[in-house]
């Protein structure tokens, strides 16, 4: 690939302890690290006092411990979800045996979707259920700290980021990381709104992004546009793979993700299916039959 993309994976902390990132911001990392998660899932603890979590994380309570440990003395007010992948909300859940904190959040898993009944991929938190449904621009205020939210679907159908008006700093969930790039996966994934809500952050002049994996991203525009550039030569990639003769999914993979691991490849394919959905439907890419994983491709004619 020749796209740069300027990644950031150096990060220094200890699972269970509270590092002091920002003067209004606190991070506590779950011991659950992989190839999806990087070193773990990093909760957020925003304000004094009086303080709101962000993405409480696994249903880990070792986590949940450390989470009020840290916060001994102080009250959880509010708890904030970015979406519902099983490595970011279910932990609310534990966290609402020790505290009265109502829970925030674009909705259910999937619900970003207009049509009902819409299946979704393995892995989201079927349980979730915010207790306050917010939408875009929502402004959500605490003791002395304000969040507002800025709905990103693509990674998932439901998927917020939080903008803490405080430190002009973002709070990014999976929607922008700096380490890696994110899964798109259909259903509940879609590429088209992925893009839209790449380009709308690019229109945003925050200084800092806090993603829920990884280290913070201190040069935001850079890294977005690098990620657009990064999904347009991948649709230039698949271009190529088609009129080359490769029209399957399967064969593409190994090629056009020939430096990754191949326990990712799974997932690769995921995204590479996203990518062939948005430029089916935009008319690039024809396919025979149905519009799934394991259909043949081709460069559409005209």
């Amino acid at each position: 690939m020749s796209v740069d993309i300027p990644f950031v994976r150096d990060l220094t902390f200890d699972y269970g302890k509270a590092s002091h990132v920002s003067p209004g911001i606190r991070r506590v990392i779950a011991r659950n690290p992989s190839p999806f998660t990087f070193y773990g899932t990093g909760t957020y603890i925003v304000g004094h006092e009086n303080v709101a979590v962000i993405d409480p994380g696994p249903l880990d309570r070792e986590h949940v411990k450390a989470l009020l440990r840290v916060t001994q003395g102080e009250t959880i007010t509010h708890i904030f979800v970015t979406h519902t992948h099983m490595d970011h909300s279910p932990a609310c859940r534990l966290l609402r045996e020790q505290c009265d904190a109502p829970t925030y959040g674009f909705g259910p898993h999937g619900s970003g979707h207009e049509d009902d009944g819409v299946v979704v991929e393995e892995g989201g938190d079927m349980e979730f259920v915010p207790d306050h449904f917010v939408v875009d621009t929502d402004v959500i205020e605490g003791d002395g700290w304000a969040i507002r939210c800025l709905y990103t679907p693509g990674h998932t159908s439901n998927h917020i980021c939080y903008a803490y008006l405080q430190e002009n700093a973002l709070f990014s969930g999976d929607h922008v990381m700096g380490w890696s790039t994110s899964v798109v996966s259909p259903p509940d994934g879609d590429m088209e709104q992925y893009m839209a809500s790449l380009r709308r952050l690019q229109i945003e002049p925050f200084e800092t992004y806090w993603p829920t994996h990884g280290p913070p991203i201190l040069d935001p525009l850079p890294h977005v546009e690098a990620f657009i550039a990064h999904r347009m030569e991948r649709e230039e990639q698949i271009h190529d793979l088609l009129k080359s003769g490769v029209h399957t999914i399967g064969k593409m993979v190994p090629s056009m993700y020939a430096d990754v691991d191949k326990r990712l490849h799974p997932a690769a394919a995921r995204s590479v299916f996203a990518a062939l959905s948005y430029m089916v439907k935009r008319g690039a890419v024809a396919v025979d039959g149905p519009l799934q994983e394991d259909s043949v491709f081709h460069v559409a004619e005209g």
